[in-house]
């Protein structure tokens, strides 16, 4: 079970590792292109109610993970939650939910550069 640090409060929210790897990944993305978002989840544990955050830039946020090792990515889960992001009902977590395993891992960074084959005359 992973943390997820928002703000100052000193209570993190506790998200499953692989839900938290996911959602990372889309919150990083909305807010490196200084794009602000909620997200929110029903409460579990029979605890009573919902929870929002505002994301945006400028509040500090902290993923902390269980797992030494990175979970792998799914594409389409990856897809269906930037979808929500992008909405104007923001994104919408289940804390509980099964996340499927992907056959091939998505790539979370951007390719080395490829060195040019072309050779000047000389």
């Amino acid at each position: 079970m992973g943390h997820l640090y928002y703000g100052t409060t000193p209570e993190p929210i506790r998200i499953p590792d692989r839900l938290l790897s996911h959602l990372k990944v889309v919150v990083a993305t909305k807010l490196r292109r200084s794009e602000s978002f909620t997200v929110s989840w029903t409460h579990v544990d029979g605890a009573p109610g919902r929870s929002t955050l505002w994301l945006q830039p400028a509040i500090p946020l902290r993923f902390v993970f269980d797992s030494a090792e990175p979970e792998q990515l799914n594409a389409q889960t990856l897809k269906d939650m930037a979808d929500m992001a992008n909405s104007s009902a923001g994104l919408m977590v289940a804390l509980d939910a099964e996340i499927p395993a992907t056959a091939a891992p998505v790539r979370t960074s951007a390719p080395a550069p490829r060195r040019s084959t072309l050779r000047t005359a000389a």
